[in-house]
């Protein structure tokens, strides 16, 4: 019986020396752990603060495809940048923000480059398609539209862009009487065949086109008007006919009985719509 309790103190012993060894070795690797991962943040760290990882001049910034109207020495006039400064305390995003607040970007994506150090930069611009004139407070507001009915004041974007010619579309009224339709009313207008110069949105009972062949009173504007512009089409060989001056407006509040209103009083005129068009 004291055979048996021997062993088993010493079976006891030899365990507690086992496991004081294991914790040791885990105090150890805690340690080299420790050491290895302050080693490589500080590494990290002094690789981050090398002057190779600066951003000294604006040609270390690359403009991708998108900027068509903006050059790129205008949009890196932009960033608020100054150099040098580090690489890793430039912020992207909020780059990126600043940038989509400019009303001639719609959208910016600004990503880091390690090699070479730089920016690279990528924009969406707002193409103007339409000049807008709107009376508000006793003076008329002129400002640009987009294909999306995003608006954009005319002094800015003539600031960016000095040397760029103007839409030749002219929208007037306010935008609240169109936005809600806008695009697909300039969908519709820029696919005619017919040239639309003018639209005017200030009667919001009728909304009214100026084109090549004259005025052309749509009426509310709803989801006929695809179909209205269609019709209108189709009405081009009244341009073979009359003169522009002869009509005073042409009708197609209802596309399915197009009128056009002839300067003689009280003289109307149904045109013959050909059916193959």
């Amino acid at each position: 019986m004291a055979g048996i309790i021997s062993v088993s103190r010493t079976d006891l012993a030899q365990r507690r020396q086992k496991l004081r060894r294991q914790r040791q070795m885990k105090i150890i690797q805690a340690i080299w752990r420790t050491f290895a991962i302050t080693g490589l943040a500080g590494g990290l760290l002094w690789v981050a603060v090398q002057p190779v990882w600066m951003l000294k001049a604006s040609k270390q910034i690359v403009m991708k495809s998108g900027n068509k109207l903006l050059s790129d020495q205008t949009t890196q006039s932009l960033l608020a940048l100054s150099y040098p400064q580090s690489l890793w305390r430039i912020e992207p995003s909020a780059i990126a923000n600043s940038l989509k607040k400019q009303p001639t970007i719609a959208q910016a994506i600004v990503r880091r480059r390690l090699f070479p150090p730089g920016l690279i930069i990528e924009i969406q611009e707002r193409v103007p398609v339409a000049v807008t004139q709107t009376r508000g407070n006793n003076k008329v507001i002129i400002g640009l539209l987009d294909a999306s009915g995003a608006w954009m004041p005319l002094e800015k974007y003539i600031s960016l862009n000095p040397t760029k010619k103007l839409p030749n579309l002219r929208v007037i009224g306010s935008p609240k009487q169109y936005c809600s339709y806008w695009t697909q009313l300039h969908e519709a207008v820029s696919r005619s065949p017919i040239k639309v110069m003018e639209i005017n949105c200030q009667n919001p009972t009728n909304l009214i086109l100026k084109t090549e062949l004259g005025n052309v009173h749509l009426g509310v504007p709803g989801p006929q008007l695809s179909e209205q512009i269609k019709v209108l089409a189709q009405m081009r060989p009244l341009a073979t006919k009359f003169n522009s001056s002869q009509i005073e407006y042409i009708d197609l509040k209802n596309p399915e009985s197009p009128l056009v209103q002839m300067n003689q009083k009280d003289q109307k005129l149904t045109p013959k719509i050909p059916k193959n068009i």
